[in-house]
C-alpha cells in the first residue's frame, strides 16, 4: 500500500508533511525489515536537474530517523550526469558541510559514480527472454542489473523525489531513481535505447511503459528493503507526498502528476520558444525543453531552444554527440552496422532531441517532422555539425512571443517538467 496525501489545487503544508511521515513511520515501518531504529540508511535522492523540497526532507527525515539510526547517509541519482561539486551538494541539501557536521553527526553524502566500475555491483541479469516478453518483442537481449555498491552496505533504502512526465520511462520517479539514477552503464544504456525504440512522442505522460517494466524487474534484484518518498509538485510547491513501495508510492504520485503537469491544449502550434529552466545546465539535461512540447508543435513546425546560458551540449558526452549528431530514430535503424557499438544512451538522447521523422536509406534523404533551433551559447559551426538549427539567441526578445497562441505561437518559460499534449491525445 501506499501512504500519502495529495492534492489537485491545495500545496501541502509543513504540519501535513510532518503528518504523513509520522504515519508512516507509525504504520509502515515496523517489523523487524522496515524498522530503522539502529540500523544503517540510505536516501536516494536527485540532483539539482530536479525541482524539488529536497532541503526540507533532509531535515524532516532527521527529525523523524536521524537520532534512531545508526547511519542516514544519502546518495545522490546522478545517473550519467556529471558529480555535484561541495557548494552545489550544500544548495541541495540545505546546509553546508558544517553545518551537517555539527547538526546532523551521523549523515554523509555520495556523489553516484555511473562509469567507475570499482563502485558498481551486478545483483542479477534480465534474461533475454524475459526482456522480449517485457519490451513487447522490441529489445531481446540479456540486461544486466548492476547497482551502486553501496546499497549493499545498508539495511534500509529509501528513495526521495518527485515524479514527472518522462521521455523515457513515461513517468520519472520511483524505482527510477535505482535504475538509471544509481546504475551502472548497462542498464542505463538498454532503457534509455529502448525508450527512443518506442519513441519520446508515445512514451512521455504514459504510466505503462517498456521502459518501466524493465525498472520494476530490475528493482526487484536490490539485495535491500525500499521504501519510496514520491513527491509531486505544482511548479514549486508541493502537491503530493506518497510513501510506500516504488511501485505503489510511484503509481498514487504518477497519477496526480498527470493532473498537474500536463497542460492539454486545442490545436498545435507552428512555433514554440521554449526557454529550460536554469537548472539544465547543458543541452544533454535542457533538451526537456523539446520533449515536453513537441507533442504540441504542428508537422513541419519549429521549436526553438532558448538558453542563453547554456554552453555546452554535454559536459559528460559531449565527444560522443559531436560524433553521432543529431538524427531521427530511422536514420540509426536503417544504419544498424554503423551505429551498433554506439553506447544506447547516446543514440537515444540523439532522437529524442531531433524528434519523430523518417530515413530514406535508398537516397540517404533524412526527413525530420519538425525543426529543433538552438538559441543557445553553443556556436553556430558547432550546432550546424551537430545537425541542429542555429538562432542567435541576441536576436530573440522572449517578450514579443508571449500571448501569440493565436497566431500559431507558443512561449514557453521555465520548460521542462510541464508536459504539453493535444487535447484528446
Amino acid at each position: 500500500m501506499a501512504l500519502g496525501k495529495g492534492s489537485a489545487t491545495i500545496a501541502l503544508t509543513l504540519d501535513d508533511v510532518r503528518g504523513v511521515l509520522a504515519t508512516a513511520d507509525a504504520e509502515l515501518f515496523v517489523g523487524a525489515e522496515l524498522d530503522p531504529t539502529g540500523r544503517r540508511v540510505l536516501v536516494i535522492i536527485p540532483d539539482g536537474t530536479r525541482t524539488a523540497p529536497i532541503p526540507l526532507f533532509f531535515r524532516l527525515l532527521y527529525e523523524q530517523f536521524g537520532r534512531r539510526v545508526a547511519q542516514l547517509d544519502y546518495l545522490i541519482a546522478l545517473g550519467t550526469h556529471p558529480p555535484m561539486a561541495p557548494d552545489a551538494i550544500d544548495r541541495l541539501v540545505g546546509a553546508t558541510a558544517e553545518e551537517r557536521a555539527e547538526g546532523y553527526p551521523n549523515v554523509r553524502i555520495f556523489n553516484h559514480e555511473w562509469d567507475n566500475p570499482h563502485a558498481l555491483e551486478t545483483i542479477g541479469v534480465i534474461s533475454r527472454d524475459e526482456a522480449a516478453t517485457l519490451t513487447d518483442g522490441l529489445l531481446a537481449e540479456d540486461v544486466p542489473v548492476t547497482l551502486n555498491r553501496l546499497v549493499s552496505a545498508y539495511d534500509l533504502v529509501l528513495i526521495c523525489g518527485p515524479v514527472f512526465p518522462h521521455e523515457v520511462a513515461g513517468f520519472s520517479g520511483g524505482a527510477k531513481y535505482l535504475f538509471p539514477g544509481i546504475a551502472g552503464p548497462d542498464i542505463i544504456n538498454f532503457t534509455h535505447w529502448l525508450g527512443a525504440l518506442v519513441t519520446s512522442m508515445h512514451t512521455i505522460g504514459v504510466k505503462d511503459t517498456p521502459v518501466r517494466r524493465i525498472i520494476t524487474r530490475a528493482a526487484e534484484f536490490v539485495p535491500r528493503p525500499v521504501v519510496c518518498l514520491a513527491l509531486v509538485m505544482r511548479g514549486m510547491e508541493l502537491h503530493g507526498l506518497f510513501i510506500g513501495s516504488p511501485t505503489k508510492a510511484w503509481s498514487a504520485a504518477a497519477d496526480l502528476s498527470a493532473q498537474l503537469d500536463i497542460t492539454y491544449v486545442d490545436r498545435p502550434f507552428q512555433r514554440v520558444l521554449s526557454a529550460p529552466a536554469a537548472i539544465y545546465d547543458d543541452l544533454w539535461t535542457a533538451a526537456k525543453a523539446m520533449y515536453k512540447t513537441e507533442p504540441v508543435i504542428a508537422d513541419g513546425g519549429e521549436v526553438i531552444i532558448y538558453a542563453p546560458h547554456i554552453t555546452e551540449v554535454s559536459y559528460t558526452h559531449g565527444r560522443l554527440i559531436d560524433e553521432v549528431s543529431y538524427h531521427v530514430r530511422d536514420y540509426f535503424l536503417k544504419q544498424w552496422e554503423r551505429f551498433k557499438d554506439v553506447p544506447g544512451m547516446i543514440l537515444a538522447h540523439s532522437t529524442h532531441v531531433k524528434g519523430l521523422g523518417v530515413y530514406d536509406a535508398a537516397t540517404g534523404i533524412e526527413t525530420p517532422r519538425i525543426a529543433v533551433t538552438l538559441a543557445t551559447g553553443i556556436p553556430e559551426e558547432r550546432c550546424r555539425r551537430i545537425n541542429l538549427g542555429y538562432a542567435d539567441y541576441r536576436t530573440i526578445d522572449p517578450a514579443a512571443w508571449m500571448e501569440r497562441e493565436a497566431d500559431g505561437i507558443l512561449y514557453v518559460p521555465h520548460a521542462g517538467e510541464r508536459l504539453y499534449r493535444l487535447r484528446g491525445t
